[in-house]
């Protein structure tokens, strides 16, 4: 390999003379590249071989741009000029897009394939897992939006289909009754939009149902559990019968209250009927609801709220506590899935020999 550094101008009569040189030495020259740029430029000899094609986005955008980068700090600084980032007034973290593991290590940088996919996170910004274009959609209510629209002609379980064709693990977002409906569906029109064999969705809707039970059971454990320690605070059955009472006077009160009282605080609340019905009619209702449907009640007014059910505030807050845990559960269960199953993916992509290397240090 050649290098040179020559500053401008460069006349052609100096890179023939340069050439003749070459020739009357008889050099086999492999590589030249000649970079001309403004004053002062140097002239660079790249090595294409060592470039690392990359794919970047910023958080919430749907766009991707490439980039080709020779090391993490190249590819860190063309990100932020391309992203219209400032990395001088705010830390810049690099993550994998896919599952939101942190790029620090510059030998790791090295053993990411080709076309890896980087999302550039500012300060305050967090990863979030994506099935649409980079964008998180079950925590964006726009894009839910969006996709009702789009999805407006089809069926309900036939969008719900697609999410699980483009990620299995959507499953753990999914609300008891978007489950129960793809397993009322028949195997065969299943098999079909999924584009898979029946035996494998026969497999796929016991899955679901399981998904379903173990709910249920989580559900039942923690009635048992409320059950029992009902049962340590009374000290006789007649004192249990009575306190219920006197709970049920008290709910009946506050519903007349409400049909009263909160007509207009209702119209601060922007939960959806379906949502109110399964908050008042549910035990638990944090199990039987959505990924999107726990964002919208964590994030809502507690005050509107617990007027709009009947409920003390305090009993509200308990339950937007339970939804905003349920919420974390699941989204690092979808993490954990993917940071696996990427683990797996990249051990099939490593030469024979470094996996065989590998199994006997094991």
């Amino acid at each position: 390999m050649l290098c040179c550094s020559l500053k401008k101008p460069v006349h052609k009569t100096v890179v023939r003379d340069w050439q003749c040189v070459i020739g009357t030495r008889k050099c086999v020259v492999s590589h030249v590249y000649f970079l001309v740029g403004m004053e002062g430029d140097h002239l660079q000899n790249v090595d294409k071989s060592s470039l690392k094609k990359c794919l970047i986005s910023s958080r919430g955008s749907r766009e991707q741009r490439g980039v080709a980068a020779v090391s993490l700090q190249e590819l860190r600084s063309k990100g932020c000029v391309l992203l219209a980032l400032d990395g001088t007034q705010e830390p810049i973290t690099i993550v994998l897009t896919e599952d939101g593991t942190i790029v620090e290590d510059e030998e790791y940088f090295q053993c990411l394939p080709q076309n890896t996919k980087f999302m550039f996170l500012c300060k305050n910004e967090t990863w979030a897992s994506s099935t649409i274009g980079g964008c998180p959609a079950w925590l964006s209510r726009d894009s839910e939006t969006e996709d009702e629209m789009d999805s407006g002609a089809l069926p309900k379980w036939k969008c719900l289909a697609r999410q699980l064709k483009q990620d299995l693990s959507s499953i753990i977002l999914m609300s008891e009754e978007e489950l129960q409906s793809l397993v009322d569906v028949p195997c065969q029109e299943l098999a079909q939009e999924l584009a898979e064999n029946q035996l494998k969705v026969q497999s796929l809707q016991r899955s679901l149902q399981r998904v379903l039970d173990r709910r249920e059971e989580e559900r039942q454990s923690k009635q048992l559990l409320q059950l029992y320690l009902e049962a340590l605070k009374t000290e006789n059955t007649k004192l249990s019968r009575a306190t219920e009472s006197a709970i049920v006077g008290i709910s009946n009160t506050d519903e007349v209250d409400m049909s009263a009282s909160c007509s207009r605080p209702a119209s601060r609340v922007q939960l959806s009927n379906k949502i109110l019905h399964t908050i008042k009619e549910k035990e638990y209702p944090e199990l039987s609801l959505s990924n999107q449907e726990l964002e919208a009640v964590s994030s809502e007014d507690t005050e509107a709220l617990a007027l709009v059910v009947g409920w003390e505030q305090q009993k509200v807050q308990t339950v937007q506590q339970a939804c905003q845990q349920q919420l974390s559960q699941r989204l690092q269960q979808v993490q954990s899935l993917r940071s696996l199953r990427s683990v797996s993916q990249r051990k099939g992509k490593l030469p024979l020999a470094q996996q065989l290397r590998s199994k006997r240090k094991k």
